[in-house]
This record gives structure tokens, C-alpha cells and sequence, in this order.
């Protein structure tokens, strides 16, 4: 059997060290060795396709790199913003047949969180997001609750809702950052790994959505549908429906 050849950017990190162990155990995948920021990338130039968990400084050079060697990307690094996205697709079509895959979460407990979000919200008026994290990562609010804001806020505009109701006036930071109209609060706590709670409102009754990863493996089963999918997928796939089938 012939077995995709897969590096690392990050591979001393958490998420690196499942990534490693998790490709080793695909029947259909190899490890041809990995790198840490400002690390010799030249070390994984074998690899078919490059994952990539680094750091928002470092990742947009890592893009670049690799697809101008035609070497497919798995990205889990977040702080991609519409500007971004949108340069990170502009470098696809320069190289059409490399495939490059951006998730804001491969857990797919998560995506199913954020779908269902997405369905609920033009039923409640209220929503906010609640995401916990632990007190290493490096950017707030998290790319799964930023993704899952612009989702809540574009099922609210299609169903024409009205802005969320809120009549704070005095507010020192305490109502969190706003994503599109929707308050997301961020919580970094030792002990954590990655959570959020997505609550509801109307009158009478709220919903919550909660979803929680207790430990990394939790996203290596999307990280590894991720790689077999940009293979066959070249252009950018941004976030995780389209290779789950959603």
C-alpha cells in the first residue's frame, strides 16, 4: 500500500505530538519527520502534505512555503481573519493543484456544535458564547467561537432578526468581545483544554450548546480525514463540513 507522506510544523508541540502518533497509526499514512518554528523546513521537503499547528506569526510564511513546492496543507493553527482567508486563497489559485484545508476545530463533536448552533439561532434572540481554554494559547477569542459567532450572526441576517437585545451602558470589558454582533466571553484556566458554550435566549426557556475536548486526541480523527481530503481537493477548503460531508 502506498502511504502518504506527511510532515509537521510544530512537531515538538501538543497537538504535533498527536499528530505524529495519530498519522503513525493510519494504515495509509507515514511520517517523513517535522520542524518547530524556525526549524530547517527543508528537513520535511519529502512530505505530501504538511499539518501545520504553529502560531499565528509564523503560520501565513509556513503557507507559502509549502505550496510553493506544491505540498498540500492541514492547518489547525488559528487566527485567521477575512483578510487572511482571503490571501490564503489568492495563493491557491496560483498553485491549483495544491490543496490547503483551514479549520478553526477538527474535533467533530465541535463542528456539530457549531452546526447546531447555527440552526438554532434564528429561533432565539438572545445568543452569547462562552469559550475556556487553557492559559497557553495565544489568542482570544478562540477560532471556534469566532466561527461559531459569524455563523449564529448569519443565520440571525438571513432570517432578518433583530440586533441581540442588550441595554448595558456602563460596561468596563465585562460584556467580552464582539464577533458580528454576538458577545463572545474567553476564559483561560490551568486544567483546561478547549470548551465553549453556546447559550440561547428567548422568553421563558434558554438552550445551551456545550461542547468539550478533555484531551488532543479528540481532533486527530478530523486532522486525519483532513490530509486524505486536500489530496483530492486541491483550492482552499475553509473549516471542516465539506470534508465531513456536511
Amino acid at each position: 500500500m502506498r502511504k502518504i507522506r506527511v510532515g509537521i510544523f510544530g512537531v515538538s508541540g501538543k497537538m504535533g505530538t498527536e499528530v505524529v502518533g495519530a498519522v503513525n497509526r493510519a494504515e495509509d499514512m507515514t511520517t517523513v519527520g517535522g520542524v518547530d518554528i524556525n526549524e530547517d523546513r527543508t528537513k520535511i521537503g519529502r512530505a505530501e502534505v504538511v499539518v501545520d499547528f504553529t502560531h499565528p506569526d509564523a503560520v501565513m510564511d509556513n503557507i507559502r512555503w509549502c505550496l510553493e513546492r506544491d505540498i498540500h496543507m492541514v492547518i489547525g493553527t488559528t487566527g485567521f481573519n477575512d483578510e487572511r482567508i482571503a490571501e490564503v486563497r489568492e495563493l491557491c489559485e496560483q498553485h491549483p493543484g495544491v490543496g490547503v484545508l483551514i479549520a478553526s476545530n477538527f474535533s467533530i463533536g465541535a463542528v456539530l456544535m457549531m452546526k447546531f448552533a447555527a440552526l438554532a439561532a434564528q429561533f432565539f434572540p438572545s445568543a452569547e458564547i462562552v469559550e475556556l481554554h487553557h492559559p497557553n494559547k495565544a489568542d482570544a477569542p478562540s477560532g471556534t467561537a469566532a466561527a461559531t459567532a459569524r455563523r449564529i450572526s448569519a443565520a440571525r441576517a438571513e432570517a432578518d432578526m433583530e440586533p441581540v437585545p442588550d441595554a448595558t451602558i456602563h460596561d468596563a470589558g465585562a460584556r467580552g468581545a464582539e464577533v458580528e454582533g454576538i458577545h463572545v466571553h474567553a476564559v483561560r484556566l490551568q486544567g483546561l483544554t478547549a470548551h465553549q458554550e453556546v447559550i440561547f435566549g428567548t422568553t421563558g426557556e434558554t438552550l445551551k450548546i456545550r461542547h468539550d475536548s478533555y484531551d488532543r486526541v479528540s481532533f486527530m480523527p478530523g486532522v486525519i480525514e483532513g490530509i486524505r481530503h486536500v489530496l483530492e481537493n486541491p483550492g482552499l477548503t475553509h473549516e471542516m463540513e465539506e470534508v465531513l460531508g456536511f
